[in-house]
């Protein structure tokens, strides 16, 4: 199993968290109950609570190790010094101002894209959003330090840049419109038999 976006990753997490949580209520809830009873809990009955506290602890652990080598971006980060970019895109924040190499960026699905922002004064952020208002990646941009963003587009669309964390008051209005535009995602799901 392999996840393509966040999108996918999240709704696998709502599941998952939400059977896990659903099991830590009924610790509770055993516990609880166990609490109002008059007469001492029989040494077999603790075996059985103990047993699923140790379950859930293994569950946890597990899910997250299961979930680490599938989310894409991961290994692009671990093996990111090996990886030769498609693109490389300078971007320099100023002023609560984004400064872009072009008014619209276009790139084709899969290609590997390097957005190296630099800040000139403030901490800012570097989100990429989709139409419906959900993330797709972002990264802090310090000053002074270096910025980079490493990041494969495996879906087409129209992507908004925001800042994502808080500059001041000006930096509530730091949106740039359809500044990223990705292409032949579908033709490439197409010629490989239906599957990304």
């Amino acid at each position: 199993m392999t996840f393509l976006n966040s999108l996918e990753l999240l709704a696998f997490h709502n599941v998952a968290y939400s059977i896990y949580s659903a099991l830590i209520i009924a610790v509770i809830a055993w516990f609880g109950y166990n609490l109002t009873r008059t007469e001492v809990a029989k040494p077999l009955v603790r075996i059985p609570f103990y047993g699923f506290i140790a379950f859930l602890v293994v569950a946890g652990v597990g899910h997250h190790i299961f979930t680490y080598n599938v989310v894409p971006w991961v290994a692009e980060d671990i093996m990111r010094s090996q990886i030769k970019p498609d693109k490389t895109y300078k971007v320099v924040v100023a002023q609560h101002k984004f400064q872009l190499p072009s008014e619209k960026l276009v790139l084709n699905c899969g290609e590997k894209v390097l957005f190296d922002v630099e800040s000139k004064d403030l901490v800012y952020g570097f989100g990429l959003f989709r139409k419906n208002k959900t993330m797709v990646t972002q990264m802090q941009v310090n000053p002074g330090s270096k910025n980079t963003l490493l990041w494969t587009f495996h879906d087409d669309g129209v992507f908004d840049l925001m800042s994502t964390e808080y500059s001041g008051p000006r930096g509530n209005n730091m949106i740039v419109k359809d500044i990223i535009e990705v292409r032949d995602c579908k033709d490439k799901i197409a010629m490989n038999g239906g599957s990304k």
